[in-house]
């Protein structure tokens, strides 16, 4: 069994700005093991003859031609619209300092 310490929990969280009860870091840790259990177990099944892949399902891509058809109206687009001004959105100004700018 693949054992992961309460210390690496904890260094780890702390690092992710993560703050763990001791109930936590216990119960994590237990989690932990029981997947790096899983991984050494996948480290012992032979792939030297299975290429690589992203995924283990058939990928096809669906492709269309593009075809022109109407846009939604006008009216339809801005009936939600909370605030407009003539055919457009009216939006609050929003100007936020960058840092260093």
């Amino acid at each position: 069994m693949a054992a992961i310490e309460g210390s690496v929990v904890r260094y780890v969280a702390d690092l992710a700005r993560i703050a763990l009860t001791d109930e936590e870091v216990e119960r994590f840790t237990k989690q932990l093991s029981v997947v790096l259990d899983a991984v050494g177990k996948l480290r012992e099944v032979d792939t030297a003859a299975i290429p690589p892949t992203a995924s283990v399902l058939p990928l096809d891509n669906v492709m269309r031609e593009d075809e022109v058809r109407p846009g939604l109206p006008l009216e339809d687009a801005m009936r939600n619209a909370p605030a407009r001004d003539g055919d457009l959105f009216r939006v609050q100004t929003v100007i936020e300092e960058r840092p260093g700018g």
